[in-house]
């Protein structure tokens, strides 16, 4: 959606000027931007920055995963229970999601109360985000609202994406957007791993076997990880970078999924298979389209989470099995942490 509250601190990204709110034409440099159906609003710099994310590949959206929102489950549901648990939004609190993807967390915390926000460089937003939450088509390295906007922000799965030099950009930006002393939430990684990560090797190798004999289908999380640049080496030099953007590690939780990647990369994507054969046959007096049995299959299954019934019950409980890998080793340094920054600048 467009509220009149998005209108207000919206800036031009190639001068940072205030845009008219009726026409959204730069009162500075006069270059025009759209609002696209009354959805969102498109404010990508002019010049494209070099580094371009595969989210923004038609690929990864042909299943159609994140055309709708579904109840937050698995590790979606540990993401976001960690946000709301760091970062503790309340109603008079202004929030962006930085990198937002179809903005499915946007949706799952509008009953704080609180004026949400999504950018992200892909227009790929969820039917609910685009009725729900105000969305803005933006590159993170170059955000197109005024300083001081926000209170808080959080971005999921996105800092690994960006090379040492973007991510400090798209940090500092975050820093400028925020009021002095705000927080920003952090799920991401860095490449020195702990022993731990043995367990996660295994699961891999055991998934790639089971992809092997027709059993699971790893093409969808090969594409997600494809442009991973996972250019933070170490904890220690987290801090450092965090610190030349303007911020300080306030708290940090590690994240081994153990219990968490068998579930997801074995059982998880057994099941999808099973479901996409059965779209198949569903179909079978069709000519053959792998793409669009897969997007039945994803329909099918959230139908079947909507109604919250016993797939939804047996999902629920694998979530809280999920749950033993922060009880266990969330106190174990490791690659994947959640993080809560505060700005010092």
């Amino acid at each position: 959606m467009i509220s009149p509250r998005l209108l207000e601190i919206i800036r031009c990204p190639s001068c940072r000027a205030e845009l008219e709110a009726d026409t959204l034409t730069c009162q500075s440099c006069a270059k025009h931007y759209v609002a696209v159906g009354g959805e969102y609003i498109d404010l990508r710099p002019e010049t494209p920055f070099a580094e371009v994310t595969k989210y923004l590949d038609e690929a990864m959206h042909e299943s159609g995963r994140h055309d709708r929102v579904s109840p937050p489950l698995l590790s979606a549901a540990i993401r976001n229970d960690m946000l709301r648990r760091f970062l503790d939004i309340t109603r008079d609190d202004r929030v962006v999601d930085l990198g937002c993807g179809s903005g499915r967390a946007l949706i799952w915390n509008r009953d704080s109360g609180a004026y949400l926000a999504g950018i992200d460089v892909s227009p790929h937003f969820s039917v609910e985000a685009r009725d729900g939450v105000d969305l803005i088509v933006g590159d993170l390295r170059r955000l197109p609202v005024a300083d001081a906007s926000f209170t808080k922000a959080f971005t999921l799965d996105v800092l690994e994406h960006l090379s040492r030099e973007a991510l400090v950009q798209m940090l500092k930006e975050t820093a400028r957007v925020l009021e002095p002393g705000g927080w920003l939430f952090v799920y991401t990684h860095v490449r020195k791993n702990s022993p731990l990560a043995v367990g996660l090797r295994v699961i891999n190798w055991l998934a790639r076997g089971l992809e092997r004999v027709g059993l699971v289908d790893l093409t969808h999380e090969r594409l997600r990880k494809s442009d991973h640049v996972n250019s933070i080496a170490d904890i220690p030099e987290l801090e450092r970078v965090v610190a030349e953007a303007g911020f300080r590690i306030e708290r940090i939780r590690y994240y081994t999924p153990l219990v968490g990647g068998f579930v997801e990369n074995i059982l998880l994507r057994m099941a999808e298979c099973w479901a996409t054969r059965r779209a198949a046959r569903a179909a079978s007096n069709v000519v053959p389209d792998a793409r669009a049995e897969v997007r039945a299959a994803h329909q099918w299954a959230q139908e079947r989470l909507a109604k919250r019934g016993l797939t939804y019950g047996a999902l629920l409980m694998l979530t809280w099995l999920m749950k033993l890998d922060i009880v266990l080793f969330g106190r174990i340094r490791s690659g994947p942490f959640f993080a809560l920054l505060t700005r010092t600048v």
